[in-house]
């Protein structure tokens, strides 16, 4: 039986708690926040106890076997170092770290201290996600060229209303479609090069929106967008080859549909719904994190994979910011003018 302190009572501290509550091989020990009231209100609803400080809670407890980070960016090296090195496994919340030289820090820092880190790209677990992969890898569509996602919605509300603190949080792509760039690099590869635009500025606090070209080794040229300016959220995909088109669309019914191409018309084709199971996919990402510590096995997310996710959405920044695209490098990003 594996012991749990969970760190953070906000949307995402609660989605883990939940998950941590239903698993029979672990207990959730309890739960931190600097606000003690939401960590009690959470540890009132789920059984266990509240405390303000990581230090509080380290002393009180018998036994912290694994912490599970789910609390504003900046605040993820800090206790995933205050965890380490007390020899307690690491489960954290993506983005791993605000920038490309903490998140390689905490890597390193865990890897010393021989402690598991997991990074939270739940994404990988979503089943339309892994049903999508499957066809791709089976080659329904042939080979990929041309990609498109969409995901977002209405600009999040959290404490000291941390997301419009862009220093902190990095916007929509670095805490949101991180996500796609994440589960797009686990489809076709390491990318070649990153062009962005977004609508961010001072004028518009609470509306973010962005699109992201990307150009991978393989390829593949992506068209990745993100918005927090608009109401409910939705996510969407696109997979296009020779042979098909793969889509999905959360805010319709059927979940994966592929759509053959006849070669005897123009457009038109069959479309085929593959309904994958549902299940949480947090509760499965983090019991497959558990499953790991206890098996000595692999994970699905390696934390070098949540590094090389970073590193894509940092290099969106970057072409934000410059108005250029960014070359990836193995050990630099390099800036050329868009062509």
């Amino acid at each position: 039986m594996l012991n749990v302190l969970l760190i953070g009572a906000g949307t995402m501290g609660n989605v883990h708690g939940e998950s941590f509550k239903k698993m029979g091989n672990v207990v959730l020990a309890g739960i931190v926040d600097k606000n003690l009231q939401k960590a009690k209100d959470l540890s009132e609803r789920l059984e266990t106890k509240a405390f303000q400080t990581f230090e509080e809670a380290i002393e009180v407890l018998e036994k912290v076997d694994i912490v599970s980070i789910c609390v504003p960016t900046p605040f993820h090296k800090p206790y995933a170092i205050k965890a380490a090195d007390l020899g307690i496994h690491v489960i954290c919340e993506k983005p791993l770290a605000r920038n490309l030289q903490d998140a390689r820090e905490v890597i390193q820092y865990c890897r010393d201290k021989n402690v598991n880190l997991f990074v939270g790209h739940v994404v990988r677990f979503f089943p339309e996600y892994v049903q999508a992969k499957k066809m791709i890898e089976e080659g329904k569509v042939g080979k990929v060229s041309v990609v498109r996602t969409s995901r977002g919605g209405g600009f999040p509300k959290a404490s000291d209303d941390w997301y419009a603190d862009y220093k902190s949080s990095g916007g929509l792509v670095l805490d949101m479609v991180i996500h796609d760039f994440d589960f797009l690099r686990w489809c076709f590869g390491e990318v070649d090069r990153v062009y962005a635009k977004s609508i961010k500025d001072g004028d518009k606090k609470h509306l973010d929106y962005s699109l992201i070209i990307i150009r991978f080794k393989s390829g593949v040229i992506a068209h990745v967008e993100g918005t927090w300016a608009h109401q409910g959220f939705t996510t969407k995909f696109e997979f296009a080859g020779e042979k098909g088109i793969i889509e999905h669309d959360s805010s319709k019914s059927v979940p994966v549909v592929f759509e053959g191409r006849n070669k005897g018309t123009l457009g038109g084709g069959v479309a085929v719904p593959e309904s994958p199971l549902k299940h949480s996919p947090y509760f499965t990402e983090l019991q497959h994190f558990i499953n790991c510590i206890e098996t000595g096995s692999q994970p699905i997310v390696l934390a070098e994979d949540a590094y090389k996710a970073l590193e894509i959405a940092i290099s969106a920044l970057e072409s934000i910011e410059s108005g250029r695209e960014v070359v990836l490098g193995e050990n630099q990003k390099e800036e050329a003018q868009i062509r």
